[in-house]
């Protein structure tokens, strides 16, 4: 293990800003699966280029990385590998359980005729024919019901990532331009993830590798991100290409404001969640940077009551998104259901953020209960 990684992985303490991340990208996800829901207009996706799920991948990707290279500096690589395996093998447990109780009460709701339609929606309009071709599917990652490919794609991405961690503790340079060389291989060959012949993943892992593994190289080669934040023109660069995307993105989504924009200008911008499109990534980047700026790791704001539920939900982030899964299902089902008003979709989404935060805190509380009682004070 290179010395200069040794010593950035030694650095690493508790930052509270990687939680808070990933429980803004877990309360942003449940919104943004509640379709025609004015409450998802406040979510990152809405006001540029990337989104939650990109927030969700590249955190991961860093805290895996200094979680598990501790681990590799302490104990050693092998260990470090069994314990992300052991990661996977959590990850695919509550895939499979959310995807059987998922599309069990998907399908009973198409059935029972409160809201037929609901079964297309939401991608399993063959599991009344089919039940136990959709189950098996399913089981092999074959299927993927809506609001389900998230979680998914975290399978794969997860179970590569040993082979990531271990060049990324020896070699981070190249590991990185390696990832790299693979997302832009995958975008030129059409590397992806199928469904069937005609379907793809929603999210391609090769493609969204490059997002997780540049977590990983920022979390090993922390110096040259702090260097940058002493650049005034970077930021001002940065800060305008969001000022950019935001434009381009709210003339996407409205006709009146596309007309102040070149149609060249939104086909190149285009949309491309499934293979992470370059100006994506630039996005997140830039938005990941002038955060970090703005925001250190010892600032006071991360100690307000208010974001304590937010940091909760992203300790949390497994469960938490599980329990969003099932939450944003039936706030949709309510919605669809009931009277469509605004004010019932503002009540439905803060209820159900409401429950996500009651979660989260339930684990964390049941959780320290298991600790002994020197620790549980300190937790």
């Amino acid at each position: 293990m290179k010395p200069s990684v040794k010593a950035a992985l030694a650095a690493h303490t508790h930052d509270a800003r990687l939680y808070l991340t990933l429980g803004i990208a877990n309360w942003s996800i449940f919104l943004d699966h509640v379709p025609n829901n004015v409450a998802n207009l406040l979510t990152l996706r809405n006001f540029g280029f990337s989104g939650a799920a990109d927030l969700f991948v590249f955190v991961v990707g860093y805290g895996v990385t200094i979680i598990h290279g501790k681990i590799a500096l302490e104990r050693g690589f092998v260990v470090a590998a069994t314990r992300i395996f052991g990661r996977v093998w959590r990850l695919y447990a509550a895939y499979v359980v959310l995807f059987v109780i998922y599309i069990d009460a998907i399908a009973y709701v198409a059935s029972q005729s409160t809201a037929p339609e609901i079964i297309h929606e939401y991608n399993i309009s063959g599991i009344l024919e089919h039940p136990l071709r959709i189950l098996v599917r399913g089981l092999v990652l074959q299927e993927e019901p809506l609001n389900l490919d998230l979680l998914q794609l975290m399978i794969p991405l997860m179970a590569f990532f040993p082979l990531a961690l271990w060049g990324l503790l020896r070699r981070p340079q190249l590991t990185l331009l390696a990832s790299i060389a693979v997302y832009f291989a995958a975008r030129y060959f059409g590397w992806t993830f199928r469904i069937s012949p005609d379907s793809e993943w929603t999210f391609n892992p090769f493609c969204w590798q490059m997002l997780m593994v540049l977590g990983g190289w920022f979390a090993v080669t922390g110096a040259p991100a702090r260097a940058l934040h002493g650049m005034s023109w970077l930021r001002a660069l940065a800060g305008a290409y969001l000022v950019f995307a935001m434009a381009v993105t709210l003339a996407r989504h409205s006709p009146a404001l596309s007309a102040y924009l070149p149609d060249a200008v939104l086909d190149i911008f285009a949309p491309d969640k499934e293979n992470l499109a370059p100006h994506r990534v630039l996005h997140f980047l830039a938005l990941a940077f002038l955060a970090t700026y703005l925001v250190p790791a010892d600032h006071p704001a991360l100690q307000w009551k208010s974001l304590q539920p937010v940091i909760r939900s992203g300790e949390e982030w497994l469960a938490v998104f599980c329990v969003s899964v099932f939450l944003s299902f039936a706030a949709h089902l309510i919605l669809i259901t009931g009277p469509n008003l605004v004010a019932m979709q503002v009540l439905v989404s803060l209820l159900g953020l409401a429950a996500i935060a009651a979660v989260a805190y339930y684990i964390s509380w049941s959780r320290r209960q298991d600790l002994p009682a020197a620790l549980r004070q300190r937790a």
